[in-house]
């Protein structure tokens, strides 16, 4: 096998995925290429739905994912420059292929432009989407004890949660929505008027129900916090980023499509050295 360049995982995950970057900066520098090595895979199978034309073409797309994440086990990997890379940190970290298969099939899901039935669906959503990233994450940094393994979890959820909350208008844009149906209905609000930009009132009330489930699962991986692994930290600072969102969201009266959720978020860094100073998700 060639000698995995990892430069270009790090750059992405920089461009694509800024905020694990930063986290990722936290960890011991022999971890970081293997965490930019994961979440460049995660930002590869993610964006599969906005690169396609039609649903035919997802499937494909991750069904070569699911072949490549074979052959990383079977130790032939794909000449790939992400693929390369996560496979010297499957092997170096014994990472389980249970969760890279989770994370793949839950993608499947993305494929389906029509909203979560209710917000069960959504968590559930988020849990298959989110959490193998972090638990993945949790693995390299040596934390695979069970505390820990269920805090990363948690924080997955509780962060693609916040996520989706955040990619409201994008979703929108493309005439999607992950915002639960039933409670769209309870409170009025129409997916055209949503498609729109100009949601009923009532959305608030929807993201704010969203957003009470993400701070819960946040809740919960804090509540494990005497027990979970001192390693596992940068693979648990994405809660408190988490955190910064959803203070700001809920400032804007959790309106998704308020514009001051727009600007960045200068102080990430700072939250986040004084988070890993403190040694606190």
């Amino acid at each position: 096998m060639a000698e995995p360049t990892l430069g270009y995982c790090a750059d992405a995950v920089r461009r694509h995925d800024h905020d694990r970057y930063l986290t990722a900066l936290f960890a011991p520098a022999p971890l970081r290429d293997d965490l930019f090595a994961l979440y460049a895979f995660n930002i590869e199978v993610a964006k599969t739905r906005e690169v396609v034309s039609e649903p035919m073409l997802g499937q494909i797309r991750l069904q070569w994912w699911r072949e490549s994440i074979e052959g990383a086990y079977a130790g032939t990997p794909r000449r790939h420059e992400v693929v390369e890379p996560l496979t010297a940190a499957i092997t170096r970290h014994r990472l389980d292929r249970a969760l890279f298969e989770r994370l793949i099939d839950g993608r499947e899901a993305d494929m389906d432009d029509e909203a979560p039935a209710d917000l069960e669906c959504l968590v559930n959503y988020a849990q298959v989407t989110g959490a193998p990233v972090t638990q993945l994450a949790a693995s390299i940094t040596g934390a695979t004890d069970a505390a820990s393994q269920e805090a990363a979890r948690l924080v997955g959820t509780g962060w693609a949660l916040t996520g989706i909350i955040r990619a409201v208008p994008f979703l929108a844009r493309g005439h999607r929505s992950r915002l639960p149906a039933n409670l769209m209905a309870q409170q009025g609000v129409t997916e055209q008027a949503l498609y729109d930009l100009k949601p009923e009132p009532g959305i608030t009330k929807v993201v704010e129900a969203v957003a009470d489930a993400a701070a819960d699962h946040l809740r919960r991986a804090r509540s494990l916090r005497r027990d979970v692994a001192k390693a596992a930290l940068p693979a648990l600072l994405p809660a408190r980023l988490a955190d910064h969102y959803l203070g700001r969201i809920a400032k804007a009266g959790h309106d998704p499509m308020n514009r001051d959720l727009l600007r960045p978020l200068v102080s990430r860094q700072l939250g986040l050295a004084w988070s890993a100073t403190l040694g606190r998700y």
